[in-house]
């Protein structure tokens, strides 16, 4: 899957799709592998003009090309290198002259209880080995780009910066996450619970933890054979209760935090009773489709009190 955004470096895909022969030749794809000579027959164009829409789909990233022997020769075969495409467009903000925004790596947890199968990695090296929960305690571990475990949580500790006449009102974290299967599998449901200050505000069911394809920023070095990338998720915590890309989860909503400290603490995890024990990968910058870490926005109103 290709998750995009608003963002200008993602011209060259939607340049790709605007044309109607590019749209036939993923049609064409979508059955089986071909080659140029193929394809152009199948549209009644030259292979010289196939070969420039070709090129732009794989520069988009939805086509890949590559050597195959068939028939007793070798031949530059295309198929599509994406099964589908996301477009995340830009959402809406309060006031974005009122807000205050913190970025935490998924390294910086203040306390964590995970079971395996689990782990934790930078953007240069595995810390420690597969499936030892003691490696969440290496100091290492705060330059972390990704880490995963079977079941369990960990949790952050977010500082506050409102001020005093700054009165909240809403919430925002973002972050890429999925399950935590051995290797990687798409249909791999798991119930990941989020809790703010102590409170349960919801619950999101993950589908699977995808591995069919590299994550866009995930370095040279980590396996194929393991999970890729995951899905960005936006939970928002308003007047009116606490939403996950505008579905509501619960309806606890922003006067029933306690927001009146230095600190708040943001825990994710996945409970032992869960229907679905699917585990969780979290993704941080270096890793998968989002090159950021996690992020906390306060949204607030001035003239009020805490």
């Amino acid at each position: 899957m290709i998750q995009a955004n608003t963002d200008v470096a993602w011209l060259p895909l939607y340049e790709a799709l605007a044309s109607p022969v590019r749209l036939s030749i993923i049609n064409l794809l979508a059955s089986d592998m071909m080659n140029v000579k193929d394809l152009a027959e199948a549209l009644g164009l030259s292979s010289a003009i196939v070969t420039m829409h070709v090129r732009k789909l794989e520069r988009a990233g939805i086509v890949q090309t590559k050597m195959v022997r068939r028939q007793g020769g070798t031949h530059k075969m295309c198929s599509l290198a994406e099964r589908s495409i996301s477009i995340e467009l830009p959402q809406p903000v309060l006031d974005v002259k009122k807000v205050h925004e913190a970025s935490v790596p998924v390294g910086h947890f203040t306390q964590f209880e995970v079971f395996p199968t689990c782990g934790i990695a930078t953007t240069e090296t595995l810390i420690g080995q597969f499936d030892d929960p003691r490696f969440f305690l290496e100091p290492e571990r705060m330059n972390a780009g990704i880490l995963w475990f079977g079941r369990g949580y960990v949790e952050y500790r977010v500082p506050n910066y409102l001020l005093p006449g700054q009165r909240p009102i809403a919430l925002e974290m973002r972050l890429e996450i999925g399950s935590e299967a051995p290797g990687a599998n798409e249909n791999w449901p798991s119930d990941i619970s989020f809790a703010l200050n102590g409170l349960d505000i919801g619950m999101w069911t993950s589908p699977g933890d995808y591995g069919d394809v590299r994550g866009r920023f995930t370095p040279a070095w980590w396996s194929d054979k393991i999970n890729q990338y995951g899905l960005l998720k936006v939970i928002r915590i308003e007047e009116g209760g606490t939403f996950i890309d505008g579905q509501q989860m619960s309806a606890v909503g922003i006067g029933d935090i306690g927001l009146d400290r230095n600190y708040w603490s943001f825990r994710i995890g996945v409970k032992e009773d869960a229907a679905h024990v699917g585990g969780l990968t979290l993704y941080g910058k270096g890793f998968g489709n989002y090159n950021h870490d996690i992020l906390f926005r306060v949204f607030y109103e001035e003239g009020g009190n805490q």
